[in-house]
């Protein structure tokens, strides 16, 4: 493999990237040895010139003819994704989605781990979930740094979420993925993802809207749904 330099793939580009790790594994699974770029294009919605672009900016990892070993490039994948180096989280808001969010066996299936949970209601303080002890804020600094922790997960109500950031922020946390619906600010050295449930459903409603003007005159029928909708 002779992967190019850092920082030249574009954000789509490494976000498909999971996608195909997940088509692998999925093949894998199926004891299917080799894949092309064609059949993992038709697996994950893109095209095959889309799928051998986006493998370019990483190396090179297939072989003409043969398509790419299925085994071999989700190996690939992983180290590329940091996938299964045990990264430990923190978050910050047990409430119904924080909870949701402990509980959710997707993190440890992929090598992340919520460790530390902290929360300033009293009543959540001192309560376990999937054997995480959820913790004051004013314990949040000491424990961040003493646990090594640089990613974090934010769950709070809108008006906390910009000062719990800086908390996290001036703790040592360096990737930040947000649920609270408003946009942060952040340094340029912290790596922000954010994910608004609120704008995702309401884009939903927009296409239920618009499938039901096009299909009124013809009455309530509605069509064009089954369409994958972009994130």
């Amino acid at each position: 493999m002779s992967p190019l330099p850092r920082g030249k793939a574009p954000q789509m580009a490494i976000r498909r990237l999971s996608m195909y790790y997940r088509t692998l594994a999925s093949l894998r699974e199926q004891g299917v040895e080799n894949v092309s770029s064609e059949h993992l294009s038709e697996l994950t919605g893109s095209t095959a010139a889309q799928v051998r672009r986006d493998l370019a900016y990483f190396g090179s990892f297939g072989r003409r003819g043969v398509g790419y070993e299925v085994r071999t490039l989700q190996a690939h994948m992983r180290e590329i994704l940091g996938i299964g180096q045990g990264w430990p989280m923190a978050l910050v808001g047990v409430g119904n989605l924080g909870s949701a969010l402990l509980a959710y066996d997707g993190f440890p299936r992929q090598g992340f781990r919520i460790v530390e949970a902290f929360d300033s209601d009293p009543r959540r303080v001192g309560t376990v979930v999937r054997d995480v002890v959820v913790k004051p804020m004013d314990q949040l600094r000491d424990t961040i740094q003493a646990r090594k922790i640089a990613m974090a997960l934010v769950a709070v109500p809108a008006k906390a979420a910009q000062g719990v950031t800086q908390q996290l922020i001036d703790a040592g946390v360096r990737c930040l993925l947000n649920f609270a619906p408003i946009s942060l600010k952040v340094p340029p050295d912290v790596y922000l993802a954010s994910v608004d449930l609120s704008i995702e459903v309401e884009y939903l409603s927009y296409l239920l809207r618009e499938s039901v003007a096009v299909n009124a005159d013809s009455g309530p029928e509605l069509t064009g749904l089954g369409n994958t909708v972009p994130g």
